[in-house]
């Protein structure tokens, strides 16, 4: 699955989000009421998830009686090893019917057959056994999510049994389970179909089923349904017969053997196109019908990804197709069902006269992430969801490694270092947990959903391919593939398929594999610490941590595969620091040295003594010694340090000033990234006076970024880089009212609108264009309606900010409102009580524990740093019970967060005041 709020982490998304001007949210706030009338839902079973994995008493069934299992976890008496489902929306009613027929395997002589069942009726529950038909008793337990059914006699081990169940249920007002969803034509006709999202335990709301990722089946799926609509699933239609009453049902062909979360299915009036790889797997692309001219990039992508799959794997794609879906409501960005992998539309559809480079970086990485996980997730699964970062971290790993390949154009490395510096910020807090996690409910088990099992999986496995080499480490990942195909792994099965294919390197330090349980067992990331005495490196390693506990960063240590280069030599050199302190010997003495190369392991570094001051020097003078990920990390590590005071606030902004020399994107934005906080901060202070006025002309002026501004053409010319960088500068310029970009982009906006929207826009300006359109009233009604019928879901996401209204947004999108509101010094009070106030329905929309719901708490709360703020957001917060949210991992995060946040203006305000007034004075004199 492809988090919707992970993927839109690039850094146009975040500067938009981050530096939304006022006036925007002034015009916002009228409409953003009006979300309060967004679709109702159903009651949630939020209330029905305890955070115990046994019951606490003796689990009383839905009738009265005891029921016959107290675990959330299913018991391995009986295995499922082929599904028979049929089933029967009915897109007027809003419901749907179905029959499951399972057959199981017995490993223990039992009486009960232990599954899941949500929020449906179960009826007609049959035994069929070779010694004829009975009907089963059935118990049903609605906190645990699990039916059990009774046989009057023993099921014998070792013998094989089919039960049969009906089943009926609504569809799914989420973006959970078999849900609705809708679109609205041209002509302004609602159009409804059904589709499906199972990860990670909502199979089980859409028929009964052992909904845990290790109890793989076979599944073969009928589909009943009007002549109006079409049906697809994960396998290819066998045939389609006519039945009374005006309905079809399509047979699809059985499954390969999977998990229970990759079942799809969808029944709309979707058209497609298609075309064939050179292996011979049919790829389809599915979308609305009046969209599906949008299609054609994502279908050549989707060819070319799944052939370079299939040739780096060594392991033939083993279905016959592979469809993409765009469905019109999603919650996150995708999801890899097998052979039918469902897309929000923006990371499927492309119009290449509207959509910006960042549009097809973004739609190409999601693809890519998801035809990964056709071998990292679905040919091999993770045991249980606390190894989740086996699928997760692995298909965000190869987005890169497949897209280096496939699309060099799209420069994809230059994005990769922002992986691991956003998955650092969560796990920098006490409350992050390893990447390996044990997880019991499912709200636990949406919580792994997060930048942890992710981008930090993602980043410790790029740290072991470095640590191998390529070549050793691809070898050691198809070893593994091959293995163990078709079952489920936990996290030594990876470590002991790479150990054979050590590089000579690792052999030599003594090191294996194995160091990786220090990288998954445990939470957070080593601070190494180096200090230079002529040819002597003194190191030692502690928990980075942002917390004024020292406690909590005792008893942690990491087997680190340092790499680095000095003044002296190009040459990458290797050390393995196992312990907590080391030396090692440089050939000669050397003005500086820059550990982590490239930033390819996940630790920062502290440059003790002189270094802060040798790097600084190093970089005012010949910057492009070091490349340019070297550059950005240097500056993600040197304002990290200053949160946890290793590192005056002054010796980090001094190394800021090369900024103005920079053009490489990604040590420009990690310098915006770590910059523009700084005022975001002070804007939730409402400190709106001459020091933030001043920190403001700071940012654009006296580092120079004016320059850097001024050498940016308004046209879609260069790399992607150079258009994403494009792109992140002119709207900065423009919400920071430059004169320039202020002028520039008004005067492009006029003439946009006076051709009524019709003239092309270089799109990688467009944002800039319409952050200033917006400011009148006139523009900002003119850029609302142009939303409203725009169909180009590129062009839609970059004007979802400038107009919302809750009959033409999606729900989908309200997230994204949200925060990107909170983020603004007129808005986010406005956010916060919209988002209090709303707290339960948004709960049951997005569902407790989800990425979403993680993304608004953090997003909302993270600017905050008044001690008032802490304690009204720990009131709410507080108030909450287990049942509503009181327990998830975000709220600590969101706490921890607004701490260090008061701790960082407390500490560091004062030196902040006197660097600028030094600035002044020095800019002042170079004037004269």
């Amino acid at each position: 699955m492809y988090n919707k709020a992970v993927s839109e982490h690039n850094p146009v998304f975040v500067l938009q989000v981050r530096t939304l001007p006022a006036f925007i949210d002034t015009m916002l706030a009228a409409p953003l009421l009006l979300l309060l009338l967004f679709v109702p839902v159903r009651p949630s079973s939020a209330a029905q998830l305890p955070n115990q994995g046994q019951a606490k008493d003796v689990p009383i069934a839905t009738n009265g009686q005891p029921f016959p299992w107290d675990r959330m976890r299913l018991p391995k008496t009986v295995y499922p090893l082929h599904y028979d489902l049929t089933i029967h929306p009915n897109l007027t009613t809003l419901d749907f019917t179905g029959v499951a027929r399972i057959l199981l395997d017995v490993h223990e002589d039992t009486s009960m057959v232990v599954l899941h069942a949500k929020q449906m009726q179960v009826s007609n529950v049959l035994l069929l056994a070779p010694e004829g038909v009975r009907p089963l008793r059935v118990l049903e337990y609605p906190p645990f999510h699990q039916l059990a059914l009774l046989s009057d006699s023993v099921l014998t081990k070792g013998r094989r049994y089919e039960v049969q169940l009906e089943f009926a249920a609504n569809l799914s007002d989420s973006f959970h389970g078999f849900y609705k969803s809708s679109y609205r034509t041209k002509n302004g006709e609602v159009r409804v179909l059904a589709s499906t999202q199972f990860e990670a335990t909502f199979a089980r709301g859409a028929f009964p089923c052992f909904d845990e990722p290790a109890f793989k089946a076979n599944f073969t799926i009928r589909i009943i349904r009007e002549p109006r609509h079409i049906s697809i699933s994960n396998m290819p239609k066998l045939k389609t017969v006519e039945l009374p009453g005006d309905l079809l049902e399509d047979h699809f062909d059985t499954t390969v053997k999977m998990s229970t979360y990759l079942v799809a299915y969808i029944v709309s009036d979707f058209l497609s196109v298609s075309k064939t790889t050179q292996h011979g797997v049919k790829i389809s692309v599915y979308a609305v019908p009046e969209k599906i001219d949008q299609t054609a990039f994502a279908l050549d992508a989707a060819v070319k990804l799944l052939d370079f799959y299939d040739d780096y794997f060594d392991i033939p794609y083993p279905l016959p197709k592979q469809d993409l879906a765009a469905i019109p409501d999603f919650q996150s960005g995708a999801m890899e069902n097998w052979g039918l992998t469902t897309y929000r539309e923006t990371g499927l559809l492309f119009d290449p006269n509207k959509s910006s480079a960042s549009d097809k970086l973004g739609l190409v990485k999601v693809i890519a992430h998801e035809l990964a996980h056709q071998w990292f997730g679905n040919l091999v699964t993770m045991e249980w969801w606390n190894d989740l970062w086996l699928n997760e971290g692995f298909a965000k790993f190869m987005e890169y490694i497949s897209l280096d390949i496939t699309y060099p154009e799209l420069q994809v490395d230059d994005f990769f270092l922002g992986k691991c510096f956003e998955a650092m910020e969560v796990d920098s807090l006490s409350s992050s947990h390893p990447v390996s996690t044990h997880v019991e409910n499912p709200t636990q088990i949406q919580e792994m959903f997060d930048d942890v099992s992710y981008d930090k999986g993602a980043c410790i496995l790029n740290m072991l391919r470095d640590f191998l080499t390529p070549e050793a480490f691809e070898i050691g990942i198809i070893r593994y593939l091959k293995r163990y195909s078709y079952q489920n792994t936990v996290n030594s099965h990876l470590w002991e398929s790479l150990t054979n294919f050590c590089s000579k390197q690792s052999i030599q330090s003594g090191a294996s594999v194995s160091i990786m349980d220090t990288w998954t067992l445990q939470e957070g990331f080593p601070l190494v610490t180096v200090e230079v005495r002529g040819r002597e490196v003194r190191l030692s390693q502690e928990r980075y941590l942002k917390t004024d506990d020292p406690s909590l960063t005792e008893g942690f240590l990491w087997q680190i595969p340092l790499t680095y280069m000095t003044s002296a030599s190009n040459t990458i050199h290797r050390f393995l620091l196992k312990t907590k302190t080391d030396v090692l010997y440089l050939p000669e003495k050397v003005d500086w040295v820059k550990f982590n190369v490239d930033m390819s392991g996940y630790y920062m570094v502290h440059y003790a003594g002189e270094g802060w001051n040798s790097i600084i020097k190093l970089l005012q003078h010949n910057h492009t010694a070091l490349t340019s990920n070297d550059r950005a990390s240097l500056i993600q590590n040197v304002f990290q340090l200053v949160s946890v005071g290793k590192v005056r606030l002054d010796t980090a902004l001094e190394l800021s000033l090369y900024l103005s020399r920079e053009t490489e994107i990604m040590a420009v934005t990690q310098g915006f990234g770590e910059l523009v906080p700084l005022y975001k901060l002070m804007e939730k202070r409402d400190m709106l006076t001459d020091l933030s006025l001043s920190l403001s002309l700071s940012l654009s002026l006296s580092l120079s970024l004016k320059g850097l501004i001024d050498r940016q053409e308004w046209t879609d010319s260069g790399s992607v880089s150079e258009r994403v960088l494009r792109s992140y500068l002119l709207l900065f310029g423009c919400v920071r009212n430059y004169p320039p970009c202020v002028t520039k982009a008004t005067q492009l906006f006029n003439k946009w609108r006076e051709s009524d929207g019709n003239m092309s826009l270089p799109v990688d300006v467009t944002m800039a264009v319409f952050v200033i359109g917006a400011r009148t009233p006139e523009g900002w009604d003119f850029l609302f309606e142009k939303y409203r019928s725009s169909l180009q879901m590129s062009v839609k996401s970059r004007l979802k900010s400038q107009s919302l209204h809750g009959e033409v947004m999606k729900t989908q999108d309200l997230p994204d409102v949200i925060v990107s509101v909170s983020r603004n010094p007129r808005g986010y009070k406005l956010a916060w009580d919209f988002f209090r106030a709303n707290w339960h329905t948004l709960i049951k929309k997005f569902d407790l524990g989800s990425h979403t719901i993680s993304y608004m708490v953090t997003g909302v709360t993270s600017q905050y740093s008044t001690r008032e703020m802490l304690i009204e957001v720990r009131s709410f917060f507080g108030s909450l019970t287990e049942e509503t949210g009181s327990e998830m991992r975000c709220i600590r995060q969101a706490y921890e967060t607004i701490e260090d946040n008061i701790r960082w203006m407390d500490t560091n305000l004062p030196l902040l005041q006197g660097w600028l007034d030094k600035r002044s004075r020095r800019d002042v004199h170079e004037d004269l």
